[in-house]
């Protein structure tokens, strides 16, 4: 009988130890130690690993397969033009967030072309799998599901179904009989995800694994789970709001640059085909505080509004600075420059800034319109509704360039915005509609506020 062992795993890269520590070697992550027991898996537990020589390129064919629509436009964007027969993915996100609802809307559209489908759910019972399926209309005839833990069991059904594609939902209570720790532990994760992998690899069947966050906002389980798969998707939003968006923060076969935006509704997912329309729906009109700033998200050009209010710090105590949807750092550094630069009284004023539509930004080209909609507040000046801001402010106050200007404005130019204030450096001449260059905060801050009172 094989003899069991006790190590300690890091829960990030991996890395084991056979003893605990505070602090990891490899990764540098604190407290990311976990006790594991391991026995020696036996030799017949290996039998899934498919024998192979080596060939050289020049001999090896075009398999000549094509990508497959996943049905939803805004995720094909995200993945390259769709999936890739063979391909292992990987999708994370928080809990509630939509990832399986997500899912099961890829399945059955997949289905509906043609393609068969297998659903692996090791969290839910079928009947409750069922009920979601009948609420999103994603009953289809070639969708089979299972609720199923074991893969050796999953890898028996997969190799006698043959399906198009597979969705594992989730990875973390998936489980390898030869290993004795619990689901979702570094080793069953990691030997889960080897066999999923060999399986993808070894047919023509594209798997999707669900992966669960941790409280850092990381993938749970070990590193090598995101390095062993071609693609990893982040599905973000905040669970209060119905906008959601998937990015991709690794991918082998497409870029990592493109976003899928999508709104979730009592019937699923619904992907947004002019999502800074709606983003701006609800904008309050000529109300201090507020600037459209135009975000690039990945190379898609997002309308986004900027919110600040600035009110008097009650009874002399401490101010208070709170942001919702942007980087607290680059806030602060914003408020220092206007505090230092322009003169602004923010040692007595408490400042609060929120992006509106639950969207988390954090592009340089944001710090200009965070400064206009806190310094609009200040004054009780609203800023031209038709007006956009956008630029990177330096320490010195001067207004540094930013990519994709051109994208950015013939988006502000088809929602119909008349003006733009922007880095000099960024003026070509032949903007579709009416820009001012400046080269520094209070230039920027002239144009924005003198102008209207």
């Amino acid at each position: 009988m094989a003899r069991k062992t006790t190590v300690f795993v890091c829960q990030s890269c991996g890395a084991e130890s056979p003893r605990w520590m505070g602090r990891c070697p490899v990764c540098s992550e604190w407290n990311t130690f976990v006790e594991e027991t391991v026995a020696p898996a036996p030799k017949q537990a290996q039998r899934w690993v498919r024998p192979s020589k080596p060939v050289p390129l020049t001999a090896i064919e075009d398999s000549g397969h094509t990508r497959f629509s996943t049905g939803l436009e805004e995720l094909d964007r995200v993945l390259g033009g769709g999936l890739v027969p063979g391909c292992l993915g990987l999708i994370g996100g928080d809990p509630g967030i939509g990832k399986s609802t997500l899912l099961l809307q890829v399945a059955s559209s997949v289905a509906r072309r043609g393609g068969k489908v297998l659903y692996v759910t090791g969290e839910e019972s079928l009947a409750q799998l069922k009920l979601r399926a009948v609420r999103l209309g994603a009953v289809e005839e070639r969708l089979v599901a299972v609720s199923e833990a074991d893969t050796e069991i999953i890898s028996g059904i997969i190799e006698e179904e043959k399906p198009l594609l597979v969705i594992v939902d989730s990875i973390q209570t998936m489980y390898v009989q030869e290993i004795a720790s619990p689901p979702g532990s570094v080793a069953q994760v990691r030997e889960a995800a080897g066999r999923f992998l060999q399986l993808a690899k070894g047919g023509d069947t594209a798997i999707l694994l669900v992966g669960h966050m941790t409280k850092g906002g990381n993938l749970a389980g070990p590193k090598v789970l995101e390095h062993a798969v071609d693609f990893v998707l982040y599905f973000e939003g905040d669970v209060h709001t119905s906008f959601r968006i998937i990015r991709s923060v690794k991918n082998r076969f497409g870029s990592t640059n493109e976003v899928g935006i999508f709104v979730m509704s009592g019937q699923g997912l619904i992907p947004v085909a002019n999502p800074s329309e709606f983003l701006l729906s609800q904008r309050p009109v000529e109300s201090p505080g507020s600037v459209v700033v135009p975000y690039m998200e990945g190379t898609r050009p997002l309308l986004v509004e900027v919110q600040a209010l600035v009110t008097p710090t009650p009874y002399g105590g401490n101010p208070r600075r709170q942001t919702t949807g942007v980087d607290y750092q680059r806030f602060s550094m914003v408020l220092a420059v206007l505090e230092k630069r322009q003169g602004y009284p923010l040692q007595t004023q408490d400042v609060f800034l929120n992006a509106a539509g639950g969207l988390k930004l954090q592009e340089p080209a944001l710090d200009l319109g965070m400064a206009v909609a806190v310094a609009s507040s200040i004054a009780n000046v609203s800023v031209h509704p038709l007006c956009a801001v956008l630029g990177e402010v330096g320490l010195a106050g001067e207004i540094r360039a930013v990519r994709g200007m051109e994208q950015r404005l013939k988006e502000l130019h088809r929602l119909g915005f008349e003006r733009c204030i922007i880095p000099k450096n960024n003026v070509q001449g032949n903007e579709p509609l009416r820009v001012h260059g400046v080269g520094t905060i209070q230039e920027a801050l002239e144009i924005a506020l003198e102008k209207r009172r």
